[in-house]
């Protein structure tokens, strides 16, 4: 197996546990203790903090699904395309259960430094999201 598809199905991995089955320790064996996630939050989120954000979203949405849809690694660069689906269940960022269903999807940009992955860039469209609960209109006039 090559360095670059080890790199891919680690991600895969560690995505299916923690995303998938809330196992967020799993995390541990792809991102690097001193990993930083960028994107979403006006500081970048260290490590517990990404944990927590997961542990929230999974409190949120107890029947969250995300999938892998692409996976690019060239060098110490991969591109991970993902989308999300769930039903807002429990309280989200303040926002009481709606039951309604949601459906997002972003993409990754992730840095390793040797086999850990020590920083990300998030790209999504929370419009999205917050249109999904019903707590913005978009794209209506």
């Amino acid at each position: 197996m090559s360095h670059t598809d080890a790199r891919r199905g680690l991600i895969e991995k560690v995505w299916a546990a923690a995303w998938g089955q809330g196992d967020v320790d799993a995390l541990d064996t792809l991102l690097s203790p001193a990993y930083l996630r960028h994107g979403g939050y006006p500081h970048p989120q260290d490590l517990n903090a990404f944990k927590a954000t997961i542990v929230a979203i999974r409190a949120a949405f107890p029947d969250l699904v995300t999938m892998i849809d692409d996976v690019v690694v060239e060098g110490d660069k991969a591109a991970i395309r993902w989308h999300s689906t769930g039903t807002h269940e429990n309280s989200f960022l303040g926002v009481p259960p709606t039951k309604r269903h949601i459906d997002v999807s972003g993409a990754t940009f992730a840095r390793f430094e040797e086999d850990r992955i020590v920083e990300e860039y998030v790209t999504w469209d929370p419009r999205a999201l917050l249109s999904a609960l019903g707590i913005i209109q978009v794209g209506q006039d």
